[in-house]
């Protein structure tokens, strides 16, 4: 079944370059730009990326196709443009989105070199369109063949959308138990109110178009991979040739007295950030759980709540990822508007007056008069329909798979917040990493290895978080770092943390200090060590920022 709808505009697709009815305008002098360079050009009142890599100039679109962010800004590596904003990557030779967050490629215009000068040439259909989808196939009547994609989110999306890319031409059905069409989960924290249509990550039109069956309200309750079938809430059974199992985790609750009370809430869908941001409007909030989304939620609601408190277990915010420098640095930019934090605390009961809650009683004796309270401690992998199969779960019931995504049953795939996998940045160490991009990046390789194209994952996590309009942007594993490196000033608000375990940087963060997260990203993403010595030297040439006077 097919529904949903968005007012976000669908890219164009792949064109002909050679059509006509383009604008053609000087940008520059061949001289202007030595191998590794770029620059932002205008024509036609449009942005345009001109870049040079191998002696040849090439231009793109400016704008990221996944926030609008400005490549000239970016991190030019090869033949590789990385996104200032959250590290999208694009083929500077043919503007082919190469990594996540981003969706969509971007347009490539004509380059011709003509008396010394540049010229770049925009056909008219991109004159509004800053980005375009790959080529992609239909389902071709009569092929019976079946890949089932259980979950709703950005791996079951990026994965049917790569199969239609590669020219798989069979059934795809992705099975949700939500009531709406893939949308964009990391916006829940950060615009509350958003409506649930300026979310979607795709039109209805676009599953139409490219037989991608979307199944709404229905949840998975067992599968039988011997007889390759998923028996779903309603009764019906399906069969699949290959299945991917893709379906996430939810927000794990109190186990305390008063759990039960009214107007305590967790955050999981587009209706629970509506009914937070509503709840919470001139009440008294308590927020436990110092996570990403406790967090931000917390500094959404700074003059929206009449009070907010935070209670959190560690003794920083963010302690086991950004560390407690960086979590200080955050705490401090709440406190400064009102927000009080108790740390190295534990909520141990909430009392409640007509069913609803009324106070919040800490391990350490503290007692906070509340009117909501939203749960931030954690998640709980969705694997209950994998209970009495043959798919191997480890001990939190998560699922392991490998390189390729595959679990240990042959045609079963995982991918996701429900998966552990082997982080090729980190030795192969195995991992649980609930973060977008790396769900959209397993999405993909599963359905390449469904195909039998043997890649395997080598994505570095990438990830960002907005406190108070400021956006702290993050790249790498850090977990079990040993130094800290600190460029610039916390205190200024400008500053790149690099993180350094066995002598070498394992993992970046920065606040105002583009783009060096995505070039970290990048280097990480290519194998090419960052040393201690590189980390601690003051010369920062390593980070190719960019030159001012190209910007």
């Amino acid at each position: 079944m097919y529904t949903g709808q968005s007012s976000q505009t669908n890219p164009v697709l792949d064109v002909d370059p050679d059509e006509p009815e383009d604008i053609t305008e000087a940008v520059c002098l061949e001289s202007a730009l030595q191998d590794g360079q770029m620059m932002e050009v205008e024509v036609g009142h449009h942005n345009v990326l001109l870049a040079r890599c191998d002696g040849v100039y090439h231009a793109l679109g400016n704008q990221c196709t996944h926030y609008g962010g400005p490549l000239s800004k970016g991190a030019l590596m090869g033949n590789r443009i990385r996104c200032p904003w959250h590290g999208s990557c694009f083929n500077v030779r043919t503007g082919d989105m190469e990594e996540f967050p981003a969706m969509d490629s971007l347009p490539k215009h004509k380059v011709k070199i003509e008396d010394s000068k540049v010229f770049v040439s925009i056909n008219k259909k991109f004159l509004k369109q800053n980005k375009r989808i790959k080529k992609m196939s239909r389902r071709t009547p009569g092929n019976s063949h079946t890949i089932m994609l259980l979950g709703g989110g950005s791996s079951s999306l990026i994965c049917a959308e790569t199969l239609r890319q590669e020219k798989y031409d069979g059934r795809i059905i992705m099975v949700t138990r939500d009531d709406l069409m893939p949308y964009d989960k990391t916006r829940l924290s950060k615009v509350m109110n958003a409506e649930s249509s300026s979310i979607m990550l795709r039109k209805y039109e676009f599953y139409h178009q490219y037989d991608i069956e979307v199944w709404l309200k229905k949840e998975a309750l067992s599968i039988n991979t011997e007889k390759q079938t998923v028996t779903f809430n309603d009764g019906i059974t399906q069969c699949y040739d290959q299945l991917l199992i893709a379906t996430g985790c939810r927000a794990k609750g109190l186990d305390i007295p008063g759990a039960d009370l009214e107007n305590i809430m967790m955050l999981e869908i587009p209706a629970d950030a509506q009914r937070i941001h509503y709840a919470c409007m001139k009440r008294r909030i308590v927020l436990v759980g110092t996570s990403f989304v406790g967090m931000e939620i917390a500094a959404y609601m700074i003059d929206r709540a009449s009070t907010i408190t935070v209670i959190g277990s560690s003794e920083m915010p963010y302690h086991k990822t950004f560390g407690p420098e960086i979590g200080k640095f955050t705490m401090t930019l709440l406190e400064e508007k009102g927000v009080k934090f108790y740390m190295n605390d534990f909520v141990e009961e909430i009392r409640g007056e007509d069913k609803k809650v009324k106070y919040i009683v800490l391990k350490s004796g503290t007692v906070i008069p509340a009117d909501v309270v939203i749960v931030g401690i954690g998640v709980l992998p969705n694997s209950e329909c994998l209970q009495g199969s043959n798919v191997k779960m480890d001990v939190k019931r998560f699922v392991p798979v490998d390189k390729y995504m595959r679990t240990n049953i042959t045609n079963v795939f995982c991918a996701g917040d429900v998966s552990t996998f082997p982080l090729k940045m980190a030795k192969d160490q195995r991992v649980n990493i609930g973060h977008w991009q790396q769900a959209q990046a397993h999405g993909r390789v599963a359905a390449l290895n469904m195909l039998q194209k043997e890649v395997a994952l080598n994505s570095v996590p990438v990830y960002w978080t907005v406190l108070l309009g400021m956006t702290i942007r993050y790249a790498g594993f850090g977990e079990g770092y040993t130094e800290l490196e600190v460029k610039g000033n916390l205190k200024d608000m400008k500053f790149l943390a690099l993180y350094i375990k066995e002598d070498r940087v394992v993992a970046a963060a920065s606040l105002n200090f583009d783009p060096a997260v995505s070039v970290v990203a990048e280097r990480l993403a290519t194998g090419k060590v960052i040393s201690k010595a590189e980390a601690k030297s003051d010369d920062l040439t390593w980070l190719h920022l960019p030159d001012p006077h190209l910007s």
